[in-house]
């Protein structure tokens, strides 16, 4: 059978566009120039790019037994070792039984206040007036919310986190995301500062668990006391080093996601003042001056529809992979065994077919007729089948008390006229910071 028609390779190292200036906007003209489905050699790999929802919904809920998760995931457990976003098949599914009690719809009620609660104090530290780098005050917040709601842990030093954090992940785009895991130890730029961040990041993981082996694990229901009196089925308890795993997977997905949510909404309000004086409008009426509560968000319609649309335009997890393994057909084409097989939310939430004007920032659609009934995967920010993000109710119930008690309080002012640029790594990243002023409200 014929391949998918692709991007002619160029001799030896195929097509590598995550090397590239521009990667998204490769990945546009090519879904553009190719339709559904396209073909590209990646060096030594085979990619099969899916742009269509049934195709997409064919590898993750009709077919998920035949695909592992893709080398870049499978080369991160030099970070997240074993943990749930790594783990593979029935320790998988034995790491989802055991931490989904932490993200049950009463857990997530009782996060809500120390997610309002922290907004709260970093806001209080705002000056009126004052320029701020939102996505730094974001990647702190998160990570203070993360730390206290799944940890119960305040007296780590949540700065040195974030910092060693940033530095792995600014060192994990472009070209870097290719690397085998060996480069990790090569003298490259920036391997050593990664290398001396995930020690640090061990360092405190370690810390956190020492401090609550210490302590009550009894009256405890966050998610680290959850795994500390799990048992597997042999009865054995969990190690300090498969705790680490789930405590590093959870310090990284549970923030950095968030803080890019926030990031990108409230760089979108600050450049589109009528959205902004309507979302004003609805906080106001809503809260009426009170701290929003878990039980406010439903009514909170049109905060809700800006979240949805932020993570249209600039969803966090820009793209899903697959290893297939076995070979198997698709619209004609045989795809072989080892392939790669990707599914970009970048490429889908801008597919005109379902998302007119797809590069408006346009949070009134999601409450049109047409949004309401998009097919599945022509949306899927928290991508979907049965690995579905864990943590899904989570992020927006944390996006929107953060985002409600920020209009509350404060005006956003667009200072820069350039346009944020998006870096897809791990994460879809700005490449640079996102300044923002704020202006406090009467």
């Amino acid at each position: 059978m014929l391949r998918p028609p692709g991007p002619k390779p160029h001799f030896l190292i195929g097509n590598i566009p995550l090397a590239g200036r521009a990667p998204l906007d490769t990945f546009r003209r090519w879904a553009d120039q190719y339709g559904d489905i396209f073909y590209y050699r990646s060096a030594w790999r085979h990619v099969y790019f899916l742009n269509r929802p049934d195709l997409i919904e064919y590898v993750l809920v009709r077919n998920p037994q035949n695909f592992l998760k893709d080398p870049y995931v499978r080369k991160s457990r030099w970070l997240l070792g074993d943990g749930l976003f790594t783990a593979e098949g029935d320790a998988w599914k034995r790491q989802r039984r055991l931490i989904q009690p932490a993200f049950s719809r009463d857990r997530i009620s009782t996060y809500s206040n120390c997610m309002t609660d922290s907004a709260e104090q970093a806001l209080a530290s705002w000056k009126g007036g004052t320029v701020v780098d939102i996505h730094q005050e974001m990647m702190s917040l998160t990570l203070r919310v993360v730390m206290r709601a799944l940890f119960e842990i305040e007296t780590i030093e949540t700065d040195k986190i974030a910092r060693s954090l940033n530095t792995v992940l600014v060192n994990s785009t472009g070209w870097r995301l290719l690397l085998p895991h060996f480069f990790q130890y090569l003298p490259l730029p920036g391997m050593r500062d990664v290398r001396r961040a995930v020690d640090e990041m061990n360092a405190a993981v370690y810390e956190i668990i020492r401090q609550r082996r210490s302590g009550d694990q009894v009256t405890s229901r966050d998610l680290l006391s959850i795994l500390m009196q799990a048992r597997d089925e042999d009865g054995s308890w969990m190690t300090d080093e498969q705790l680490r795993d789930e405590v590093m997977t959870f310090l990284l997905a549970g923030h950095e996601t968030t803080a890019l949510a926030l990031s990108y909404a409230l760089y979108l309000l600050s450049q589109n003042a009528g959205a902004q004086e309507k979302l004003r409008h609805e906080v106001d009426r809503v809260l009426a001056g009170r701290s929003p509560s878990v039980s406010e968000i439903p009514s909170l319609t049109f905060l809700e529809n800006v979240i949805k649309e932020t993570m249209r335009l600039y969803p966090p997890a820009w793209t899903m992979a697959r290893t297939a393994i076995a070979a198997f057909e698709l619209e004609g084409y045989r795809i072989p065994a080892r392939a790669n097989v990707v599914m970009s939310q970048w490429i889908m939430h801008r597919d005109p077919k379902f998302f007119p004007e797809p590069e408006k920032f346009d949070p009134d659609r999601w409450s049109t007729s047409a949004c309401q009934k998009l097919p599945r995967f022509a949306y899927f920010p928290f991508g979907g089948g049965q690995r579905m993000c864990i943590g899904a109710s989570f992020a927006t119930t944390e996006a929107a008390l953060i985002l409600a008690n920020i209009l509350r309080m404060y005006q956003l002012v667009s200072v820069d006229e350039a346009p944020v640029l998006p870096v897809p790594s791990l994460t879809l990243r700005p490449k640079g910071p996102i300044r923002i002023r704020v202006e406090a409200r009467c």
